[in-house]
């Protein structure tokens, strides 16, 4: 189980202290309501290490997240901007979640022609990045999550910019990803139907805490 406790974050030269309680248990997703600038996304960067909280603890199955460097966290995130490198295959660009050398071994390439069926990408494999939807892009950002292997997984809006039935379809996507590798997923969004789509839990950003609801 992933347990966030009484964990606080003041910016510089700010009145505002943020506050975090929250449990994700394996192959749950968990979602984080709230307006822009209201906190949600600070919480995913100090689970992430990019910014150090004042107090509290991060504790996935016993052990302290915090201390440690943001490359030695078990944590994968999925951005809006889904960061592929549009002049390489979707097959290198998932390579790249595992292996910045980009030197494959027949174990990693049927590894990644698994997961590629797993998203429904089979047929797209040795396609240009620059070649695909933006559906079809975050597709092969869930895939090099699923290549890195990492329990806990993080969403920041990642699919606000799809139309309807694309968002919709990768949610599910997540939702599924999440029950079958036991992933302790949460989800930033703004959307509260994206919450009460795939969500187990759903929490919200009330004067700068976060409140379960």
């Amino acid at each position: 189980m992933l347990k966030i406790n009484n964990l606080q974050y003041q910016y510089k030269n700010a009145d505002d202290l943020y506050t975090y309680n929250l449990e994700v248990k394996p192959s749950e997703v968990v979602a984080i309501l709230g307006q822009s600038g209201s906190g949600k996304s600070t919480l995913l960067d100090i689970v992430a290490g990019f910014i150090e909280p004042s107090a509290g603890s991060v504790v996935l199955d016993g052990q302290e997240l915090l201390g440690l460097s943001v490359e030695k966290r078990p944590i994968t995130i999925l951005f809006q901007n889904h960061n592929l490198f549009e002049h390489l295959s979707v097959q290198k660009n998932i390579l790249l979640g595992v292996n910045k050398t980009l030197k494959d071994s027949i174990e990693e390439v049927e590894k990644v022609q698994d997961i590629l069926k797993e998203v429904g990408l089979e047929a797209y494999e040795h396609k240009l990045a620059s070649e695909l939807s933006g559906g079809q892009q975050q597709r092969v950002a869930l895939a090099r999550i699923l290549m890195r292997r990492e329990p806990i997984l993080l969403l920041d809006e990642p699919f606000s910019g799809l139309d309807d039935d694309t968002r919709i379809e990768m949610l599910e996507l997540v939702q599924k990803i999440t029950g079958e590798h036991k992933l302790h997923t949460i989800m930033v969004t703004h959307d509260i139907d994206d919450c009460n789509r795939i969500a187990n839990h759903i929490y919200k950003m009330q004067n700068h805490t976060l409140v379960k609801q």
